[in-house]
Formats: C-alpha cells, structure tokens, sequence
C-alpha cells in the first residue's frame, strides 16, 4: 500500500481544483496517490483531471459517478484508496508543502497504530492566521470527543485518517441529503479510537460551501434530518460528557425538539436511528420543549 491516498471529492469546480494540483506538486514528500471522485460534475472537470494524468508529474486516479451527494463520494473514495492514511482535502484547498512529510513522520513514530483514527492538525488562511484554537498542548493522544467536550477546542481542523478504520464508519447512506461529519468522527471516538492532535498547520483553509458540514447551514429545513441525527447524537449519545459542558447539551435538546418540529410539520416519519434510548435524554429534551416550541413559533 502507499503511505498516503489525497482524496478529493468534487462536483463542478474545475476552476479551483488546479489551486489544489499545484498544492500537491509542491509536496515535500512524493509517495502517495491524488484521488479524485466526480459526484457527476458537468463542467470541464474530467478532461481537466485527464490532462493532469498525462503530464505524470504526480499519481492521479479519477473516478467518476452519477450525482448523488458528497458523503456518498466521499464513502466511494474511501473505499477506492490505496493508501494507509487518508487525507481528506476539498476541491479548492491546499496544503503546506511539508505537511504530508510530517505526517508520515509522526504516523511512523506512533505505537499501537491499530488504536489510532489519526493525526490532526490546525488549519490556517492564507493570511497566516490560525483558524479557530490551539490545542493546550503541543502534542496531545485522546479522542475527539475528549478534546471538544473537556478541553473546548472549536475551529476548524485537519489531517490524516487510518483508512482501514474509516471503512469501518462510512456516512449513511440511506439518509437523504446532508449528513454531519460530526456523526462519524463521534462514533469512531465511542469505539475506542484515538486521535493524535498536534500544534502543526497542515492545510490552508479557504472559506467555502464545499464542506460536509458547511452545507447544513445553508438551508435548515431542507436538512433537518442531518441536523436532528447530529442533535440526537449529542443529547442521548454523548452523555458520559454531559458534566464538561451541560449548557451544549441543553442547546442540542432545544435544537431537537426544533427540527422534530420540522420534521413532522412537513409529515416526515421520525427514523428509528433519531429517537431516544437514554431516560435522561429523554427528560432533558422534555424540559426543553417549551423554549424550543417559542423558539420554534
């Protein structure tokens, strides 16, 4: 296997991906594939990537497939990749030129390996500015749900994943439209997983609607679904952290009583995977329903 498959999902934006071509000729290390899966682009995308793929200056594997939303390319993807890590990188991002050098680096010197989804890393703009927080430590093991709930970390962040791991935890699939990343790196977390995060920057970050998560925000009730699973998640699923940051929790309660709203003002059916289990789940999102129904009206 390489040590790394770049994976790029795309749909129409052939004007950026030549920033994130130049971005992976620049790398300081060499060994590993750019692979590119078209969510059914009609622009001039494959002939763009075909020409990429003649000049032989990197390894570029294009796959294409019909239209049907980025977490199901992005599903595709991880089961195309040949790589032992995976970097996820959109389709008009780049990365610093030592960051896939450091990240093998760092992967290489890791014991137990088995137990790890990762390494991540910081993202900055082109600007040079950090987005979002450090971590209090330069190098810390634990999971994300450790370092979003106890230590609050919050912005955007970015590296490499194990990919046999990941092809353990695709997206759903049998969810219609937006589904939250949150979903999956929350469950690979429950399982044991652990992630190794680093004060480094990896990935320069351009502001975009190309993200998995960026595009919950455009239209809520078009993506209710998504939203009430991740809100779900958080209130019946993340409990054993309720204690670190209860305010979040009572948010989330508020925000599933919204879209349950939402959801059955349309005379959409409830999914079983977005009910309840937890009694204090349960209690927590009742004695929220009246703010969340003002809110709602």
């Amino acid at each position: 296997m390489l040590p790394f498959t770049v994976m790029t999902p795309t749909f129409n934006r052939a004007t950026t991906l030549p920033r994130v071509y130049e971005s992976l000729l620049a790398q300081d290390f060499k060994d590993f594939e750019w692979l590119i899966v078209d969510d059914g682009s009609t622009d001039h995308t494959k002939s763009l990537v075909e020409s990429w793929i003649k000049e032989q200056k990197i390894k570029i594997r294009y796959v294409w497939q019909e239209n049907q939303h980025k977490k199901v390319a992005f599903n595709h993807g991880v089961r195309e990749a040949k790589g032992v890590l995976l970097v996820a990188l959109d389709s008009d991002d780049t990365m610093c030129h030592d960051a896939l050098k450091h990240m093998w680096s760092i992967w290489l010197s890791l014991e137990n390996k088995e137990n790890y989804i990762g390494i991540t890393g910081l993202c900055a703009r082109p600007t040079g500015e950090v987005v979002g927080d450090e971590y209090p430590q330069d190098k810390m093991t634990l999971s994300s749900l450790d370092m979003y709930f106890k230590y609050k970390v919050r912005g955007e962040k970015f590296g490499c994943l194990h990919t046999a791991v990941l092809r353990q935890f695709p997206f759903p699939e049998d969810i219609q439209g937006f589904v939250p990343e949150s979903l999956v790196w929350r469950a690979i977390a429950r399982a044991g997983y652990k992630t190794l995060f680093i004060n480094h920057i990896y990935r320069i970050y351009f502001e975009s609607g190309d993200s998995l998560s960026h595009e919950g925000n455009i239209n809520v009730e078009k993506h209710a679904l998504g939203l009430l699973l991740l809100a779900k998640d958080m209130v019946n699923d993340c409990l054993p952290w309720f204690r670190y940051q209860p305010k979040e929790f009572i948010k989330a309660a508020i925000r599933y009583n919204r879209f349950v709203r939402i959801l059955k003002k349309r005379g959409d059916t409830i999914p079983p995977q977005a009910q309840l289990t937890h009694w204090q789940a349960k209690l927590l999102v009742g004695m929220t329903a009246p703010v969340a129904y003002f809110l709602y009206k």
